[in-house]
């Protein structure tokens, strides 16, 4: 190679083998090996590397395109990872494995158009390696990620250099939900499966420039993501655009999945200066997003802090509300879109507190699945549905349905289909005249001898929630069922919102497909009702139709709106 122009700072080209600046006695001794990669993916010059002689082939490899040099997958991971140290000015690292061995890759930018890649050993505990498709090294390619050691040990080296440098840093908590119910109901490898292939999706493309800085897997269904950031709102949309990749639809083990990412984050501060302080308050953030539901990223704030160390309060206080029957039903009717007739009461849980106030279900129904009440509290409303039927039904005719959505712990409960027998032999509600909703991430998990035998029962079966969380178009196309229900976020936001409209579009037509009944909630205006006309969507209930539950008071149920 001819030597550089001396103006250019008297630098040449380094000779191959050779890297510039270190020794050959140092370079003889380094336990690692050492590569000088041209953005093109050409090796300008290595290290001889004799402890991981096994990984790289014999003699000098300087001046060869990394895929002549090694594997797709490994050339791959190299240059993918020089380019975008490259890209962002900073130093990325990832795991691999080559050979049946773990390996720890660090790459870090070398000018405008080389990175320095270095390759050593795997310390135990620190790397994972990760297949694209979740199956054996016969699979294709092969992706990386840094567990939670790994993780951490990153985050101290980052967070150090930003405190050094007065950079901004963030660290973003995703959960994934649905993840841990299929590992836990139908099967562990599935839900790695999952987890690799929504990890893949957020694999960079070559030369391409992630959000992040790096990222890892805490969990089973957990991810963290650290950021450097110009403002606060620049971070949430990051975060956010992270969160809508993951939710788009993914096939893994012959079916296809919709994941819920909740996401969390925490800042760099004054009062935040270690590492796992971080990255624990974006775990809390995390956690309180997915208790609320929230569809966008919650901060880390005391309020947050307060919040989650408040709980067992809370579950002892559900606890006594079941006893003493504090928790009602509230119902908004369904309609027939087009002529706007009732043909159905549609109920949800609500819970009076005396000190807190309205309390909504997505504020006490996340404890009563983590504290074991949350078949208890399912029955509790099943007896309040069997006292509001004869109020319901005389108000409103034999002919209109009542719809009852059973909590997914009450639904995977053995004495299930006992307990809605049981309702059903008291007489308060023919089975033609109920109709029970399963929300999408219960319905993948129920055995399908339980659904046929509901449907035996004679009641009518509905997915709730379809495009929020997990799904399964085998399942939803072979099960009993006559409804699928759109989540009521992607209806509300259906006319400004193109992504919601294509959802609302796309459950629809997934419905009409599979010969089963299109039903939206959130309807509140006559723009909405005629924009699912239009995508051939008849039924439907929302504040459009003025029949709110402070006009419906069945025995007991108290005033107030409902979601």
């Amino acid at each position: 190679m001819s030597p550089r122009d001396p103006a250019a700072g008297g630098r040449s080209e380094p000779e191959h083998g050779a890297l510039p600046g270190l020794a050959d006695t140092l370079l003889q001794a380094l336990p690692e090996l050492l590569i000088l990669l041209r953005r093109d993916g050409t090796v300008l010059a290595h290290s001889p590397g004799r402890p991981l002689a096994a990984l790289q082939p014999a003699g000098d490899f300087a001046g060869e395109p990394l895929h002549a040099v090694w594997s797709a997958d490994l050339a791959e991971l190299l240059l993918r990872l020089a380019r975008k140290a490259i890209a962002q000015r900073s130093t990325v690292e990832a795991a691999f494995q080559e050979g049946g061995a773990d390996y720890e890759l660090r790459a870090s930018a070398r000018g405008p158009d080389r990175a320095m890649c270095v390759i050593r050993a795997a310390l135990p505990g620190i790397g994972e390696h990760t297949r694209e498709d979740g199956a054996d090294a016969s699979g294709e390619g092969a992706g990386a990620k840094l567990d939670r050691r790994g993780f951490l040990r990153l985050l101290r080296e980052t967070l150090s250099m930003a405190l050094l440098r007065e950079r901004p840093l963030a660290v973003a908590v995703l959960h994934l939900d649905g993840i841990a119910d299929v590992a836990r109901l139908i099967d562990a490898q599935l839900s790695e499966r999952i987890m690799a292939t929504a990890l893949l999706r957020l694999a960079p493309s070559a030369g391409g420039r992630d959000p992040w800085l790096f990222l890892g897997q805490l969990g089973d269904s957990c991810l963290a993501l650290a950021f450097e950031y110009a403002d606060r709102e620049q971070l949430a949309a990051a975060i956010s655009r992270v969160c809508a990749s993951l939710s788009e639809p993914l096939e893994a083990g012959g079916g296809t999945y919709q994941l819920t990412a909740y996401a969390g984050a925490a800042v760099l501060s004054e009062e935040v200066l270690s590492a796992k302080a971080l990255l624990d308050r974006a775990h809390a953030a995390a956690a309180e997003a997915r208790r609320s539901g929230a569809q966008h990223v919650v901060f880390f704030t005391e309020a947050v802090w307060l919040g989650s160390h408040s709980r067992p309060d809370v579950a002892r206080e559900l606890r006594n509300a079941i006893e003493h029957r504090d928790i009602r039903l509230r119902y908004v009717g369904r309609h027939e879109l087009a002529s706007g007739r009732r043909v159905a009461w549609v109920g949800y849980v609500r819970w009076a507190h005396p000190l807190r106030g309205e309390m909504r279900p997505v504020e006490f129904l996340p404890i009563a699945e983590t504290t074991g009440l949350a078949t208890e509290l399912s029955r509790a409303v099943l007896q309040c549905l069997r006292e509001d039927c004869l109020t319901l039904r005389a108000r409103s005719g034999p002919e209109v349905q009542i719809s009852f959505g059973a909590l997914r712990h009450h639904v995977l409960h053995e004495d299930f289909l006992g307990d809605i027998g049981r309702f059903l032999a008291d007489g308060a509600l023919p089975a033609r005249a109920l109709e029970l909703r399963i929300s999408e991430r219960t319905f993948v998990a129920c055995e399908p001898a339980l659904l046929q035998s509901l449907h035996g029962l004679g009641v009518q079966l509905v997915v709730d929630e379809v495009a929020r969380d997990v799904g399964s178009l085998d399942r939803l196309a072979r099960a009993p069922l006559w409804g699928l229900q759109l989540d009521r976020a992607w209806v509300t936001a259906l006319r400004h919102d193109a992504v919601a409209h294509k959802v609302c579009r796309a459950g629809i037509a997934m419905a009409s497909g599979l010969g089963l009944t299109p039903i939206a909630t959130g309807v509140d205006d006559a723009q909405q009702r005629d924009a699912l006309l239009a995508l051939g969507c008849r039924f439907g209930s929302g504040d459009l139709y003025g029949d709110s539950p402070g006009e419906v008071t069945p025995a007991g149920a108290a005033d107030g709106p409902a979601e």
